[in-house]
């Protein structure tokens, strides 16, 4: 940056020479080569439209927000799109507080050049109602910390939080379609940014030799370098925009050399940003999935599990539950035999194998029941049968009257038409036939 550029003063010059000497055998301070670029890591939030990016140690977080304005009288059709920046003095000790110094005019329209001129954003799109409201995006860009080439930085925080910001949907009502019915996100979903392409910007740092030519300058460096040029170019080759800082010339087979390092970085970092967003996405989309208990439930010793919920049972849930069931067996044993109680109280003795009784309607468990049954000795059959005849006491046999009277005479002629049918009431049709015949005759 031009701040840090003029500041070159304070750095001893024997450091300046280490620098230079060092690039002129490829090799830089940091041990990378001419052409590498520092580790990159992107971090998205959980909130759309957040993303924190870090270049080396140079550390950037960006932030989208979207609001309904007018557009302006020359595009009623079209949103607008803005880049704030924000230089805090615990980045850099050259920064002041509450007043943007030049070095943030400048990122800010670097990268706001970069989006606009290209037309990456589809700004057609934010118009709301034509001529009166359309959707104005801001993207605020805070610098955390300064350790070189905020550019780079901040564009690639800039182009990820665009990439995860969702705005509102909205709708027109009213009686004259006029009015603008804004809804939240748990009526209906936000729509995300239409994005055609990423431009990436790729800064390059000039030394007082021609020859002398870096990607991604440190802070060292830029104290050091004599020039500085950006070339914003996405994964397709084109061109997006060029900004020229420094008063060191460059020639033209430079330029191009530089477009073609570009290109081939911009293309690395738009997959790291598509993958970052990708990963980001899939987990908004976990988040968002609902579940809900299916309608059947099954009734496990008095936990009542839906079929829907038990496959979403985790590690934790189950062995919760078996540990449950454990404790309603454990209550089960140690109540006595002659005290198990059934739903329906039908019998206090249970006496018989398991094959006949539902494990789960009683919280008894079939092995533990073969034990028990085993260690009280072998049932004889026959005392089986003895004991559930027992249990239902023989009636004393009817004794038969002689005199019926006239509802046993009904009864008794009931139960003997209880065998005939409507077929056998109606007469066959050949019978008729010679009744009707035998008549003529006569």
């Amino acid at each position: 940056m031009e701040q840090r550029l003029a500041n070159s003063w304070r750095m001893p010059i024997n450091d300046i020479k280490f620098i230079e000497t060092a690039l002129l055998s490829d090799l830089r301070v940091d041990g990378r080569r001419p052409f590498d670029h520092r580790k990159l890591t992107i971090k998205l939030a959980k909130e759309d439209g957040s993303a924190e990016v870090h270049l080396g140690h140079t550390h950037v977080m960006a932030f989208v927000t979207a609001q309904l304005l007018r557009p302006y009288r020359d595009r009623p059709n079209e949103g607008s799109l803005s880049i704030f920046t924000e230089f805090s003095p615990m980045a850099d000790p050259s920064f002041e507080p509450a007043r943007p110094a030049d070095a943030a005019v400048e990122l800010g329209r670097v990268i706001d050049r970069g989006l606009r001129e290209s037309r990456a954003i589809d700004t057609e799109s934010l118009c709301v109602l034509s001529g009166k409201l359309v959707w104005s995006i801001r993207v605020d860009i805070h610098i955390l910390d300064n350790a070189g080439n905020l550019v780079d930085a901040a564009n690639i925080a800039a182009l990820a939080s665009l990439l995860t910001f969702r705005r509102p949907e909205c709708s027109l009502s009213g009686d004259d379609g006029q009015e603008v019915v804004v809804h939240p996100p748990e009526h209906r979903d936000p729509i995300p940014l239409i994005i055609h392409h990423l431009p990436i910007a790729v800064t390059f740092g000039f030394f007082s030799n021609e020859n002398l030519l870096v990607i991604d300058p440190t802070h060292q460096e830029e104290r050091v370098m004599t020039g500085r040029m950006t070339a914003t170019v996405n994964s397709n080759g084109d061109v997006c925009a060029i900004q020229k800082a420094g008063g060191e010339g460059v020639s033209q087979s430079v330029i191009m050399h530089c477009l073609k390092l570009a290109h081939t970085k911009a293309t690395d970092i738009t997959t790291k940003i598509r993958d970052a967003v990708e990963i980001h996405n899939n987990e908004r989309a976990l988040r968002k999935i609902k579940r809900h208990s299916s309608s059947v439930a099954v009734d496990v010793c008095g936990a009542v599990i839906g079929l829907g919920e038990q496959n979403q049972l985790d590690g934790s849930h189950l062995e919760n539950l078996k540990l449950k069931e454990e404790e309603n067996f454990m209550e089960c044993e140690a109540t006595p035999s002659g005290q198990v109680q059934s739903k329906d109280q039908v019998s206090k003795d249970f006496v018989g194998g398991p094959s006949s009784w539902d494990p789960y309607s009683e919280c008894v468990n079939s092995d533990l029941l073969k034990a028990s049954l085993a260690s009280r000795g072998p049932s004889v059959p026959s005392k089986q049968k003895d004991s559930r005849r027992e249990t239902k006491p023989k009636e004393p046999p009817q004794e038969i009257k002689t005199d019926s009277s006239p509802i046993d005479n009904a009864l008794t002629a009931g139960q003997n038409n209880e065998g005939k049918t409507l077929k056998d009431a109606v007469k066959p049709k050949h019978k008729r036939k010679k009744k009707v015949s035998s008549n003529s005759e006569n």
